[in-house]
């Protein structure tokens, strides 16, 4: 499932469970090239817009888009930067 973060509390939503936290921006290329990625793996997705939640991006250190944070029952596990391959988000998960 993707979701996208409109005016929901963020840590409401990620509070339970694996999520994946994709901070992206609509003009960014390899965000775009990361969307199906995204919707392939079939995990939580939650879709952050740094231009409209740049106070979330800025809590978390996001310096570079795509970043993907991936957070088990709340608590941040992982974070990659750039453009994955579905394989690669595989692999990041069965690490936590």
């Amino acid at each position: 499932m993707v979701k996208h973060l409109e005016n929901e509390n963020f840590r409401e939503i990620i509070k339970e469970g694996l999520w994946i936290v994709d901070f992206y921006a609509d003009w960014c290329g390899p965000c775009r090239m990361l969307a199906p990625v995204l919707e392939e793996i079939g995990e939580n997705v939650l879709k952050i817009n740094v231009d409209t939640h740049e106070a979330l991006a800025q809590e978390f250190g996001v310096m570079s888009i795509p970043t993907l944070i991936i957070f088990k029952d709340g608590e941040e596990k992982q974070k990659a930067i750039g453009f994955r391959t579905a394989d690669d988000l595989k692999e990041l998960i069965k690490s936590i």
